[in-house]
């Protein structure tokens, strides 16, 4: 009988210590495979800044529609608009001072017509860093062509110029971008045709037989576009994290102070 319990005993410390080198075979897998995933999403070699793993992909969209982030080309190019508008390559805040006097005047307007809410970074990115009239005759924070300006109701010429009038160009540039989502049916592309126009896109769409701007072959300032939208807003949104220490997250319109 004690031979027989002796037995018990030792087959029972047998099977604990089997579960337990189990268990902790099962956690080194674990680990490892989390370390692997961490790895291949890196990005560049300074691992201190731009880390984009798969559980925080969908931190990065424009108008709720996600980047595909376990794509090597797309990783990339977000992670160039990323540094491009950092305080490091800007040593500005100047961004921060006009999303502090636009947003407050722009959100309302968009939400009006329906129009998502990331759209705002549209003046940072046209006429941010700059103003006046571009070399092709684009003017205001929504860089119009006259042409354009007119035909969503501004009025330009004669010495009137309402593309720089931010309230009315804001009702115009909404009513366009409405009229672009209508035609691609994605407001990814509504932006890029806002950028390139519609035609163009469409034209694009049509040879490459693709829908899907990050996977579009498109021209340099066109296929940067999205993601300066995306940059600008992600440094509005966490300016610590991009070097932007003097501001805090402008993520509430409450939050702006109200310039009329």
């Amino acid at each position: 009988m004690i031979k027989k319990e002796m037995i018990k005993k030792h087959l029972l410390t047998c099977s604990v210590m089997l579960v337990l080198v189990l268990i902790s075979m099962l956690n080194i897998f674990g680990t490892t495979f989390t370390e692997k995933l961490v790895k291949s999403e890196n990005v560049g070699k300074r691992t201190t800044k731009f880390i984009f793993i798969k559980s925080t992909a969908n931190a990065y969209n424009f108008a709720n529609e996600a980047l595909p982030l376990n794509d090597a080309r797309v990783t990339r190019k977000l992670n160039v608009s990323l540094r491009k508008h950092s305080f490091k390559s800007v040593q500005s805040n100047v961004l921060h001072r006009k999303a502090e006097k636009w947003f407050p005047i722009i959100e309302p307007i968009l939400k009006v017509y329906g129009i998502p809410d990331d759209f705002k970074y549209i003046p940072l990115v046209e006429s941010g860093l700059q103003s006046g009239t571009s070399p092709k005759g684009a003017s205001g924070l929504w860089q119009f062509m006259p042409g354009t300006a007119r035909t969503y109701g501004l009025k330009v010429g004669h010495g009137v110029d309402e593309r720089n009038n931010l309230r009315k160009s804001t009702i115009a540039a909404c009513k366009y971008i409405k009229e672009l989502y209508g035609e691609f049916n994605s407001w990814t592309l509504a932006a890029a045709a806002y950028n390139n126009g519609s035609i163009k896109l469409e034209k694009a769409i049509n040879k490459q037989n693709e829908d899907n701007y990050f996977r579009m072959s498109l021209n340099r300032e066109t296929g940067s576009y999205i993601y300066k939208l995306i940059a600008m807003k992600a440094i509005i949104q966490q300016p610590k994290e991009y070097g932007y220490n003097n501001y805090y997250a402008f993520t509430q319109p409450s939050q702006l102070l109200n310039f009329n």
